[in-house]
Protein backbone atom coordinates (compact mmCIF):
# COMPACT_ATOMS: atom_id res chain seq x y z
CA UNK A 1 0.00 0.00 0.00
CA UNK A 2 1.43 3.36 -0.74
CA UNK A 3 -0.21 6.89 -0.27
CA UNK A 4 -0.39 9.88 -3.05
CA UNK A 5 1.13 12.58 -1.15
CA UNK A 6 -0.05 15.12 -3.59
CA UNK A 7 -3.73 14.14 -3.35
CA UNK A 8 -3.66 13.80 0.68
CA UNK A 9 -1.74 17.11 1.00
CA UNK A 10 -5.16 18.79 -1.50
CA UNK A 11 -7.06 16.96 0.27
CA UNK A 12 -6.12 17.46 4.04
CA UNK A 13 -5.36 21.52 2.97
CA UNK A 14 -9.06 22.15 2.05
CA UNK A 15 -10.16 20.83 5.37
CA UNK A 16 -7.74 22.99 7.45
CA UNK A 17 -8.49 26.67 9.44
CA UNK A 18 -5.10 28.09 8.78
CA UNK A 19 -1.71 26.98 6.78
CA UNK A 20 0.19 25.11 9.86
CA UNK A 21 3.81 26.10 11.33
CA UNK A 22 3.70 22.94 13.71
CA UNK A 23 3.15 19.17 13.43
CA UNK A 24 2.68 18.01 16.84
CA UNK A 25 2.41 14.05 16.47
CA UNK A 26 0.83 12.21 19.62
CA UNK A 27 2.16 8.45 20.72
CA UNK A 28 0.34 5.95 22.64
CA UNK A 29 -1.76 7.57 25.83
CA UNK A 30 -0.39 11.35 25.13
CA UNK A 31 -3.83 12.00 22.76
CA UNK A 32 -5.19 14.43 25.32
CA UNK A 33 -3.25 17.32 24.21
CA UNK A 34 -5.22 17.50 21.28
CA UNK A 35 -7.75 19.62 23.90
CA UNK A 36 -5.12 22.30 24.15
CA UNK A 37 -5.97 23.61 20.69
CA UNK A 38 -8.20 26.56 20.28
CA UNK A 39 -11.24 26.60 17.46
CA UNK A 40 -10.36 23.13 16.45
CA UNK A 41 -10.94 21.32 13.29
CA UNK A 42 -10.77 17.47 13.45
CA UNK A 43 -10.39 15.58 9.99
CA UNK A 44 -10.37 11.76 10.85
CA UNK A 45 -7.65 9.85 8.86
CA UNK A 46 -9.93 8.46 6.74
CA UNK A 47 -11.03 11.33 5.22
CA UNK A 48 -7.43 11.83 3.72
CA UNK A 49 -7.26 9.82 0.48
CA UNK A 50 -4.53 6.17 1.07
CA UNK A 51 -4.61 6.36 5.18
CA UNK A 52 -5.19 3.29 6.35
CA UNK A 53 -7.48 2.96 9.48
CA UNK A 54 -5.17 2.74 12.82
CA UNK A 55 -5.46 -0.49 14.92
CA UNK A 56 -3.84 0.70 17.96
CA UNK A 57 -5.02 1.34 21.32
CA UNK A 58 -4.11 4.78 22.48
CA UNK A 59 -4.04 6.15 18.65
CA UNK A 60 -7.26 7.53 17.77
CA UNK A 61 -6.89 8.47 14.20
CA UNK A 62 -7.38 11.80 13.81
CA UNK A 63 -6.11 14.93 13.17
CA UNK A 64 -6.52 18.41 15.09
CA UNK A 65 -6.20 22.02 12.99
CA UNK A 66 -6.15 25.10 14.80
CA UNK A 67 -4.07 27.32 17.07
CA UNK A 68 -2.45 26.92 20.39
CA UNK A 69 -1.75 30.71 22.06
CA UNK A 70 -2.45 32.15 18.47
CA UNK A 71 -0.18 29.74 16.66
CA UNK A 72 -1.45 27.29 13.63
CA UNK A 73 -0.57 23.74 14.87
CA UNK A 74 -1.83 20.71 13.34
CA UNK A 75 -1.66 17.78 15.67
CA UNK A 76 -1.74 14.36 14.31
CA UNK A 77 -3.59 12.13 17.24
CA UNK A 78 -1.93 8.39 16.37
CA UNK A 79 0.77 7.68 14.11
CA UNK A 80 1.12 4.50 11.64
CA UNK A 81 3.57 1.40 12.83
CA UNK A 82 5.45 -0.88 10.78
CA UNK A 83 4.29 -3.78 13.40
CA UNK A 84 0.61 -3.53 11.83
CA UNK A 85 2.04 -4.71 8.45
CA UNK A 86 2.49 -1.30 6.59
CA UNK A 87 5.17 -0.17 4.64
CA UNK A 88 7.46 2.52 6.22
CA UNK A 89 6.20 4.85 3.10
CA UNK A 90 3.03 4.76 4.67
CA UNK A 91 4.56 5.06 8.24
CA UNK A 92 6.26 8.34 7.32
CA UNK A 93 3.20 9.47 4.71
CA UNK A 94 2.32 11.80 7.56
CA UNK A 95 5.58 13.71 7.52
CA UNK A 96 5.82 14.17 3.82
CA UNK A 97 1.94 15.68 3.65
CA UNK A 98 3.10 17.96 6.14
CA UNK A 99 6.09 18.79 4.59
CA UNK A 100 3.91 19.26 1.47
CA UNK A 101 1.48 21.73 2.96
CA UNK A 102 4.82 23.84 4.14
CA UNK A 103 4.93 22.71 8.16
CA UNK A 104 8.09 23.33 8.91
CA UNK A 105 8.51 22.06 12.01
CA UNK A 106 7.91 18.58 13.66
CA UNK A 107 7.59 18.10 17.34
CA UNK A 108 7.09 13.90 17.87
CA UNK A 109 6.29 12.21 21.35
CA UNK A 110 6.16 8.95 22.15
CA UNK A 111 5.78 6.46 25.53
CA UNK A 112 8.71 4.80 25.80
CA UNK A 113 10.59 2.00 27.96
CA UNK A 114 13.17 3.06 30.13
CA UNK A 115 16.22 1.87 30.16
CA UNK A 116 18.82 4.31 31.94
CA UNK A 117 18.05 3.73 35.59
CA UNK A 118 16.99 7.43 36.32
CA UNK A 119 14.35 7.31 34.27
CA UNK A 120 11.21 6.63 36.55
CA UNK A 121 7.43 5.97 35.62
CA UNK A 122 5.59 9.13 33.90
CA UNK A 123 9.22 11.45 33.56
CA UNK A 124 9.83 12.67 30.33
CA UNK A 125 13.18 12.64 28.05
CA UNK A 126 13.90 14.65 25.37
CA UNK A 127 15.87 12.95 22.53
CA UNK A 128 19.03 14.06 21.67
CA UNK A 129 19.66 11.12 19.44
CA UNK A 130 18.56 7.48 18.22
CA UNK A 131 19.80 4.39 16.73
CA UNK A 132 17.19 2.24 14.26
CA UNK A 133 17.03 -1.07 15.18
CA UNK A 134 13.93 -1.86 13.12
CA UNK A 135 16.37 -3.17 10.05
CA UNK A 136 14.54 -1.08 7.64
CA UNK A 137 14.75 2.78 6.63
CA UNK A 138 11.98 5.11 5.77
CA UNK A 139 14.21 6.75 3.06
CA UNK A 140 14.98 3.23 1.10
CA UNK A 141 12.96 3.62 -2.55
CA UNK A 142 12.35 6.44 -4.72
CA UNK A 143 12.89 9.77 -3.53
CA UNK A 144 9.83 11.76 -2.65
CA UNK A 145 9.53 15.30 -3.31
CA UNK A 146 12.10 17.47 -2.20
CA UNK A 147 13.75 14.95 -0.17
CA UNK A 148 17.68 14.48 0.17
CA UNK A 149 18.89 11.42 -1.25
CA UNK A 150 21.78 10.72 1.75
CA UNK A 151 20.81 13.23 4.67
CA UNK A 152 23.46 14.56 7.14
CA UNK A 153 22.12 12.70 10.39
CA UNK A 154 24.79 14.35 12.76
CA UNK A 155 22.57 16.14 14.56
CA UNK A 156 19.05 14.56 13.90
CA UNK A 157 17.24 16.93 16.16
CA UNK A 158 17.29 20.46 16.61
CA UNK A 159 20.10 21.60 19.01
CA UNK A 160 18.22 25.21 19.38
CA UNK A 161 14.73 23.80 20.03
CA UNK A 162 16.27 21.36 22.68
CA UNK A 163 18.11 24.69 24.50
CA UNK A 164 14.35 26.19 24.44
CA UNK A 165 12.70 23.35 25.89
CA UNK A 166 15.62 22.96 28.42
CA UNK A 167 15.11 26.47 29.38
CA UNK A 168 11.19 26.29 29.56
CA UNK A 169 12.07 23.02 31.75
CA UNK A 170 13.80 25.12 34.13
CA UNK A 171 11.03 28.04 34.01
CA UNK A 172 8.57 25.40 34.90
CA UNK A 173 10.70 23.66 37.31
CA UNK A 174 10.12 20.70 36.03
CA UNK A 175 12.59 17.65 35.54
CA UNK A 176 13.72 17.01 31.86
CA UNK A 177 16.54 14.63 30.97
CA UNK A 178 18.10 14.00 27.88
CA UNK A 179 19.23 10.76 26.46
CA UNK A 180 19.44 8.38 23.89
CA UNK A 181 16.00 6.49 22.34
CA UNK A 182 16.44 3.07 20.06
CA UNK A 183 13.37 2.12 17.82
CA UNK A 184 13.14 -1.73 17.50
CA UNK A 185 10.20 -3.49 15.53
CA UNK A 186 8.17 -4.86 17.98
CA UNK A 187 5.59 -5.16 18.26
CA UNK A 188 6.01 -7.56 21.55
CA UNK A 189 8.23 -5.73 24.36
CA UNK A 190 11.98 -6.36 24.58
CA UNK A 191 13.58 -9.68 26.62
CA UNK A 192 15.81 -8.96 29.45
CA UNK A 193 18.75 -9.92 26.87
CA UNK A 194 17.39 -7.34 24.61
CA UNK A 195 17.43 -4.96 27.06
CA UNK A 196 20.70 -6.00 28.06
CA UNK A 197 22.19 -5.13 24.80
CA UNK A 198 20.32 -1.77 24.08
CA UNK A 199 21.94 -1.04 27.00
CA UNK A 200 24.85 -1.59 26.07
CA UNK A 201 24.65 0.05 23.09
CA UNK A 202 24.22 3.15 24.78
CA UNK A 203 20.23 3.40 24.77
CA UNK A 204 18.50 5.18 27.50
CA UNK A 205 14.61 4.48 26.55
CA UNK A 206 13.18 1.94 23.78
CA UNK A 207 10.30 2.36 21.90
CA UNK A 208 8.42 1.30 18.32
CA UNK A 209 8.12 4.55 16.20
CA UNK A 210 9.41 8.16 16.03
CA UNK A 211 12.72 7.23 13.82
CA UNK A 212 11.21 6.46 10.65
CA UNK A 213 9.38 10.61 11.46
CA UNK A 214 12.71 11.68 12.42
CA UNK A 215 14.73 10.51 9.56
CA UNK A 216 11.99 11.52 6.77
CA UNK A 217 11.44 14.97 8.18
CA UNK A 218 15.78 15.82 8.64
CA UNK A 219 15.62 14.37 4.96
CA UNK A 220 12.69 17.51 3.84
CA UNK A 221 14.85 19.93 6.11
CA UNK A 222 12.38 20.14 8.34
CA UNK A 223 13.41 20.94 12.34
CA UNK A 224 12.75 17.94 14.34
CA UNK A 225 12.06 17.96 18.27
CA UNK A 226 11.40 15.12 19.95
CA UNK A 227 10.54 13.52 23.79
CA UNK A 228 9.37 9.97 24.91
CA UNK A 229 6.87 9.96 28.35
CA UNK A 230 8.51 6.76 29.91
CA UNK A 231 5.24 4.71 30.61
CA UNK A 232 7.35 1.64 31.51
CA UNK A 233 10.29 0.29 33.11
CA UNK A 234 11.84 -2.23 30.22
CA UNK A 235 12.16 -5.49 30.58
CA UNK A 236 10.43 -5.49 33.80
CA UNK A 237 13.07 -3.48 35.57
CA UNK A 238 11.68 -3.04 39.08
CA UNK A 239 10.05 -6.61 39.10
CA UNK A 240 6.32 -5.33 37.49
CA UNK A 241 4.91 -7.02 34.72
CA UNK A 242 4.48 -5.09 31.07
CA UNK A 243 1.43 -4.39 29.71
CA UNK A 244 -0.06 -1.86 26.72
CA UNK A 245 -2.57 -0.65 29.38
CA UNK A 246 -0.11 0.62 31.77
CA UNK A 247 1.48 2.32 28.80
CA UNK A 248 -1.86 4.37 28.19
CA UNK A 249 -2.36 4.77 31.78
CA UNK A 250 1.24 6.45 32.85
CA UNK A 251 0.45 8.42 29.39
CA UNK A 252 -2.53 9.77 30.97
CA UNK A 253 -1.04 10.90 34.17
CA UNK A 254 2.08 12.23 32.86
CA UNK A 255 0.89 13.96 29.71
CA UNK A 256 -0.19 17.27 31.87
CA UNK A 257 3.64 17.92 32.18
CA UNK A 258 4.36 17.13 28.28
CA UNK A 259 1.51 19.20 27.40
CA UNK A 260 2.73 22.04 29.53
CA UNK A 261 6.20 21.63 28.90
CA UNK A 262 5.18 21.54 24.81
CA UNK A 263 3.15 24.67 25.13
CA UNK A 264 5.90 26.59 26.48
CA UNK A 265 8.39 25.81 23.51
CA UNK A 266 5.67 26.65 21.11
CA UNK A 267 5.12 29.71 22.79
CA UNK A 268 8.73 30.76 22.34
CA UNK A 269 9.56 29.11 19.58
CA UNK A 270 10.70 30.91 16.26
CA UNK A 271 8.04 30.86 13.28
Amino acid sequence: MTVDIAAAAVALEEALPDRPEVLLVLGSGLSGMAELVEAAVEIPFGAVPGYPVTLVAGHPGRYVAGRIDGRPVLIQAGRFHSYEGHDMDVVAAPIRVAAALGVGTVILTNAAGGIARELELGSIMMIDDHMNLQWRSALAGPLVGDEQRFPDMSEPYDRRLQALSMQVARDLRMPLSRGTYAAVAGPSFETPAEVRMLKFFGADAVGMSTVPEATVARALGMRVLAFSMISNRAARRGGEGLSHAEVLETGGKASVALEALIRGVMERMEP
